[in-house]
């Protein structure tokens, strides 16, 4: 795939994302295009959205990226087209997050023990 292939496809997959996310009451939702720093979604407070569509995946350096804008952005949250995956087929798209937000969406939901 050429870099402006990639180009178009990490774009497009961010149009997808912030299309889907305002279709699921997250109305701000905006995609800022390929190449720019911080969050690939804004209008979504609380949250840096991260959006990868590419075959090799750093999944450990997507992780460190989300967990170094933490204190700058809000949780992060990577989502990933894998191969093979279209518009389509959107709702079937990984996302990722780390284990401590994890608990602490699970805990501010109402599951475990929300004292400890």
């Amino acid at each position: 795939m050429t870099s402006q292939s990639r180009k178009h496809r990490g774009y497009a997959s961010q149009r997808i994302v912030a299309d889907y996310l305002r279709a699921n009451g997250w109305d701000n939702a905006l995609p800022v295009g390929a190449g720019r720093d911080g969050s690939d979604i804004t209008g979504v407070p609380g949250l840096d959205i991260e959006i990868k569509a590419r075959t090799k995946l750093d999944l450990s350096g997507l992780m460190r990226q989300l967990k170094d804008r933490k204190l700058n952005t809000g949780m992060g949250v990577g989502i990933l087209r894998l191969n093979g995956q279209g518009e389509a087929a959107i709702q079937d798209w990984v996302a990722v997050l780390r284990l401590e937000d994890l608990v602490y969406l699970l805990k501010a939901s109402g599951y475990g023990n929300i004292d400890s």
